[in-house]
């Protein structure tokens, strides 16, 4: 597996100080709630997918204060003795809720909420939306390049341009989850089962007198599949007609080319003629590149001839648009056993946060299992089914529809109880299978590149109440 580290201390600085200072003033025991839910889908799309939530998982279970963290923060001199002593004796006691990994969310939904002492529930957040923030982002690039690919595999390739060791094995299975048939890298095949896949190098060719004493030993080594890289010279020149004397005369079983440079539209039609003229047409072509959504779609438009993708660098960093933007805010505390909602207010209307402890509820059409809206709802609210539902815009209230003949999902399990993990997290092949069951039940609609149609994700008239209540107040 791959090698545990303690993360504890992986944290922004201000959360220790503050933490610090809810000790020294008497309110270590105050109970919280802070709800982690982000703000904008990345590349204008119209849905985001959630990944992460094992790794939270396990750094919520692993949560402990070594020997060398205490002297470190011991030797800041700014940490009473009272609080270093209760890190070194630490344990988590908290409540989480969250939503499956790999469901399809969207802006403002509360994804995960933390509830528990203020000193504990502050400090994960560091680490919550690292976790949350990076998979979420590669998981959501992922379904947009796999889409575009129009049902052609796509394969994770990007792991040497990733950002560091765990941006790469991380951004594999988060890419895995996304809806690619697999990875480059080796180690999230071993660690996680993500299939690992691969050809050669140009190196290889190149360490050969010729294309065809290289090809030709490669399958020698792999009669029973075969991927020549094709463009170390010259594609149609030397690289085609190399590969396909060397696949009539090693006839191996499975038998395939890569091409990782040039006009990829062009040279996949002129490959699949010459491949089958030579009555090779079993033998399948796979491109790479620089590729993202837009080149996919595009060469796949002008009619090149392509059977699969490898996609590294434009995936696995999501360069497109590198940041999901989640975002962790305290939305209630506890004071003799009443709870206290809490609202961060601000002239940026996106940035105003929905008060309380919360559930999403998700509402489904009972005859095609499509999503009609979200739902965000005080958790003591149940959705009502039998008579019908309305929903309304909550920024622009007169905007109202009735929805009828569906079902309700209240969208959030229970992850921990007073600390204890009471959720058995499903392999990830369960998660990719739930995400593609999540994107088959929402509209074709929602899935378009360019100005996609927006998902009503509305409040409950209770919530919607309470929050307008409290910026009415803090007006006063």
């Amino acid at each position: 597996m791959i090698e545990k580290l303690n993360l504890t201390m992986l944290t922004d600085f201000y959360e220790i100080t503050m933490a610090n200072g809810y000790h020294s003033s008497g309110m270590a025991d105050d109970i919280a709630y802070f709800d982690m839910f982000f703000r904008k889908i990345p590349d204008g799309g119209g849905y985001a997918i959630f990944a992460g939530l094992e790794q939270v998982i396990e750094y919520l279970k692993n949560l402990e204060f070594t020997d060398e963290d205490i002297e470190y923060l011991r030797s800041k001199k700014l940490f009473n003795e009272e609080f270093l002593e209760y890190l070194a004796n630490f344990e988590f006691k908290c409540d989480v809720w969250a939503v499956p990994e790999g469901s399809i969310v969207f802006p403002h939904e509360p994804l995960i909420t933390v509830r528990g002492p203020v000193m504990q529930a502050q400090f994960v957040e560091t680490m919550i939306l690292l976790l949350i923030n990076h998979q979420s982002l590669i998981a959501t690039k992922a379904s947009r390049i796999v889409r575009s690919a129009a049902g052609r595999p796509v394969m994770e390739f990007g792991t040497r341009r990733s950002h560091s060791t765990a941006a790469a094995i991380y951004g594999a299975r988060a890419s895995y989850i996304g809806g690619c048939a697999g990875t480059a890298c080796t180690v999230a095949d071993r660690d996680f089962g993500i299939p690992a896949l691969g050809t050669m190098a140009h190196s290889w060719v190149q360490m050969y007198d010729d294309e065809y004493e290289a090809f030709k030993k490669y399958a020698e080594i792999y009669p029973t599949n075969c991927t020549l890289l094709v463009d170390t010279y010259d594609v149609l020149k030397s690289g085609v007609p190399t590969a396909i004397k060397v696949f009539k005369e090693m006839k191996p079983a499975k038998m395939g080319i890569r091409i990782d440079s040039g006009d990829i539209a062009y040279l996949t039609k002129k490959a699949r003629k010459m491949l089958d003229d030579a009555g090779l047409q079993e033998c399948s072509i796979v491109v790479s590149n620089s590729l993202d959504e837009y080149i996919i779609r595009d060469v796949i438009n002008e009619g090149a001839c392509i059977d699969s993708f490898g996609v590294g660098e434009r995936l696995v960093t999501a360069s497109s648009q590198p940041v999901f933007g989640g975002v962790y805010k305290l939305s209630a505390l506890e004071k003799d056993g009443q709870m206290i909602p809490k609202i961060k207010v601000s002239e940026n209307i996106e940035k105003i946060t929905n008060p309380g402890f919360k559930s999403l509820y998700r509402l489904y059409d009972k005859d095609d299992n499509r999503m009609l809206a979200d739902v965000i709802t005080l958790d003591s609210e149940v959705i009502p089914e039998e008579d019908g539902y309305e929903i309304f815009d909550p920024s622009a209230v007169w905007k109202r529809k009735k929805v009828d003949n569906f079902y309700a999902k209240n969208m959030r399990v229970q992850i921990f109880d007073k600390g204890k993990c009471v959720y058995d997290s499903p392999s990830i092949d369960e998660i990719k299978a739930y995400c593609q069951k999540e994107l088959n039940s929402i509209w074709d609609e929602m899935k378009r590149f360019e100005n996609p149609q927006t998902y009503y994700v509305d409040l409950s008239y209770d919530l919607w109440k309470l929050k307008n209540d409290m910026l009415t107040a803090a007006k006063k």
